[in-house]
């Protein structure tokens, strides 16, 4: 995505760069959404995001605005949020902030990925130093938690002194007063800050209003009662946002610290951003592997399972290819890169799930929308209720009805709905990402939830995209090891798929000094000198080519023709193997109530049907091009309604077109592919197609707990209102359905982390 930006005096081409703020101390979710808000009308910004669960502000502007609107962002939070920390994420890694004289295109995401988790793990660094952010932020460290106990203990004394002392007057007002100061002060002195700016509608100002009203009407004890417990459920809150936070993020803990970097005899200790394309690396009995590659020297057992979900053990060897991110258990492993660390798998993983939540689900949108109207709505209601029944209801108090409107306040603040379903989100991309599943964006997330058909590419999705031969067929005088024998040696010298799944069924060794003359002919096959024997193996085209009569064979597979001296030989099938789990796939759809299952492909009809029929898959559409594979999901679309999703999953490469199509792209096995990255809306980064069940049931657990807190948060928050203006609830049930709600609620999310895709 390149801008081109003309002025009249100087026609001068700028980029896009995007800058990545962290904000220690972001344990509000409603602040976080002010943040955004105010960060997106700074004049130059051209997108903002404020991701609440990893604590970071990504913005982009024009390069030549850049320091400028970076300046001004700052100030920005700084106002709306004094306390919170802002700080930059360290620059020293290539495309730490995603500049490097280029414009900001699609792809550039990977290779700012470079640093995206160094700034994740800054947050673990500084989790701890965020209580002076503001009243949410309770991550304490141990000073801080320390304080805090100590005013809450303090205040909490002089408090119980007030009350059992038989003091009055002004004594009695000083005792709680300085309670009320040592435990509130400072969220009554920021509701006064955050008024003189005009942001009026909050949860300081609720609060403040709430509890010095408990004091103007004589209240003492319950305002300074209300301030305490309030502020002790926060620092709760506060606790469980973090530990849903950590949770979460301890997912995406995969970044490689260092890379062992082998320059001739010696080995030197890097950091994986500093390693090219060729070097060697070493990896120890122990380490991450830094980077993608292939390993030159040694064996040993590799632990999968943070990139794929896999929890056994893979075994690779000399030539095989391992990823950034793979943990190795035992040998020692000399890896030679292919790629840098930007671009590398675990770089494109961090930024995907850590860019997720910039993408909204409709419910997230709904519930930000509806709290922007909601607080101020209830403010104007719990005034209304302070003021209207004393001049219309005979003998109702101003006192009475007051102290009703200030209980009506306290419960008002959507504190659990604006905190927990955010986290609910990230928590079902967090388990999506530990069942082997990357979820780009809670949008994707949602919309799993109303799918109704689900089509499938059949090679590399369904089938394993590698032949094998499945039949040896020979004819009169020959064996069948024999037909295998002839073919592995009359295709020893052809690199077509086909000819290495022949050498690979022989079981013997192929002796090169039996084949002479060596002839490959397009399109047909090839023909060689075997044992001085004339032998041709190819399709049926080769057969009629040399007037060879042959069987017409009833199985379905690519079919190899074999003839010597001229006599026909028999001939072998070769098939494309379906995937261990592909039947399961299609039965787990069927029993989730997906409406119809389709397989799309470009082999023959034969192979499509036979594949499509030993899956139990309703619908197969054969010989298509990438073209009419769009025209099929077109079809189908026309036939759904209007909230009814298409998933279609292909291997991300060939796909293209289609997975942009679809209302949900699903690539296979695409952690290598640029093209599955760029085109799919989520990457199984397993080649098993049963993990779309898994994510369409992580899906629907996902919203069944965010919808659980929805409907908690309001039930409770009604069933208060209406006995708060009816004067049966009193402050200290308000403070429950604000804080407690909003503690449980958290909880209540933090239960998406422990999803299972085998759930029902």
């Amino acid at each position: 995505m390149e801008q081109t930006n003309q002025s009249n005096t100087n026609h001068t081409e700028e980029t896009t760069v995007r800058r990545e703020l962290l904000l220690n101390g972001l344990d509000c979710a409603s602040c976080a959404m002010k943040i955004e808000n105010g960060v997106k009308k700074v004049q130059g910004v051209t997108a903002c995001s404020v991701n609440f669960a990893t604590q970071t502000l990504k913005l982009e502007t024009r390069s030549d605005l850049e320091e400028e609107v970076l300046s001004q962002t700052k100030r920005t939070v700084k106002k709306l949020e004094p306390k919170i920390r802002v700080s930059e994420k360290s620059a020293g890694a290539p495309g730490a902030a995603g500049r490097s004289g280029r414009g900001v295109h699609s792809h550039e995401g990977h290779s700012d990925a470079a640093n995206a988790h160094e700034g994740h793990r800054h947050d673990h660094n500084h989790d701890h130093a965020g209580h002076e952010g503001h009243s949410h932020s309770h991550d304490h460290g141990a000073g801080e938690t320390r304080m805090m106990i100590i005013r809450l203990v303090t205040g909490a004394v002089l408090a119980a002194i007030g009350l059992l002392s038989p003091l009055q007057g002004w004594a009695e007002l000083v005792v709680f007063l300085a309670a009320y100061l040592i435990v509130g002060g400072e969220i009554v002195l920021q509701a006064v800050k955050n008024i003189v700016r005009g942001q009026v509608f909050d949860e300081y100002f609720l609060m403040s209003l709430a509890t010095v009203g408990a004091f103007a009407i004589g209240q003492y004890p319950e305002g300074v009662a209300v301030m305490l417990f309030y502020q002790i459920g926060e620092l709760f809150q506060g606790m469980a946002v973090n530990r849903s936070r950590k949770s979460i993020t301890s997912l995406m803990n995969i970044r490689p610290d260092y890379a062992n970097l082998k320059k001739g005899t010696e080995v030197i200790v890097v950091q994986p951003e500093e390693v090219a394309v060729g070097d060697l690396i070493v990896v120890k009995p122990g380490e991450k592997v830094p980077l993608d590659g292939i390993i030159v020297e040694g064996t040993s057992m590799v632990d999968t399972s943070a990139l794929t979900g896999e929890s056994v053990p893979r075994e690779v060897g000399r030539d095989a290819e391992v990823l950034g991110g793979f943990i190795n258990k035992n040998g020692v492993l000399t890896v030679r890169v292919t790629k840098i660390f930007g671009e590398s798998s675990v770089s494109r993983i961090l930024e995907l799930v850590q860019n997720a939540s910039s993408r909204k689900a409709q419910t997230e949108n709904f519930i930000t929308k509806f709290a922007r109207y909601y607080t101020p709505a209830v403010v104007i209601a719990a005034l209304l209720l302070a003021v209207v029944p004393p001049l219309v209801i005979n003998g109702a108090t101003f006192s009475d009805w007051i102290y009703r409107a200030l209980v009506f306040l306290v419960i008002s603040c959507p504190c659990a709905l604006v905190v927990s379903i955010p986290l609910g989100f990230f928590g079902g991309i967090g388990a999506a990402s530990r069942n082997g599943i990357l979820v780009k964006g809670s949008n994707y997330l949602e919309a799993l939830n109303d799918v109704k058909y689900v089509v499938f590419d059949k090679t590399g999705t369904l089938t394993k995209g590698t032949f094998r031969v499945t039949g040896s067929y020979p004819a009169a005088g020959f064996e069948s090891g024999q037909l295998l024998n002839l073919a592995a040696h009359a295709e020893l010298h052809s690199t077509h798929p086909i000819a290495e799944s022949i050498r690979m069924a022989f079981n013997g060794s192929i002796d090169g000094s039996r084949v002479g003359e060596y002839n490959e002919i397009s399109g047909h096959g090839t023909e060689a000198q075997v044992d001085g024997r004339a032998i041709l193996a190819g399709n049926a085209k080769l057969m009629k080519k040399f007037n060879i009569a042959y069987e017409n064979p009833q199985e379905t597979g690519t079919i190899v023709h074999l003839a010597a001296d001229g006599q026909y030989a028999g001939y072998l099938v070769i098939s494309d193997e379906i995937k261990e789990d592909a039947a399961k796939a299609i039965t787990s759809l069927k029993e989730l109530g997906i409406r119809k299952t389709v397989m799309l492909t470009g082999d023959a009809k034969a192979v499509g049907d036979a594949v499509g029929r030993q899956l139990g898959v309703d619908e197969v559409h054969a010989e298509l091009l990438p073209g009419n594979k769009v025209e099929e999901i077109e079809k189908l679309d026309a036939k759904k309604s209007s909230k009814e999703k298409i998933i279609f999953v292909g291997d991300g490469i060939n796909d293209t077109p289609v997975l942009a199509r679809a209302d949900v792209g699903i690539a296979m096995g695409g952690l290598g592919s640029d093209a599955a990255i760029e085109a799919a809306d989520i990457v199984i980064m397993t080649d098993e197609p049963s993990r779309v069940a898994a994510a369409i049931r992580i899906a629907r657990r996902t919203r069944a707990i965010v919808w659980q807190n929805i409907a908690f948060a309001f039930g409770v928050k009604a069933v208060f209102l209406i006995l708060g203006a009816f004067g049966i609830a009193t402050m200290w049930e308000a403070v429950f359905s604000d804080v407690g709600v909003t503690v449980l609620a958290v909880l209540n999310a933090m239960r998406v982390l422990k999803v299972n895709g085998q759930d029902k």
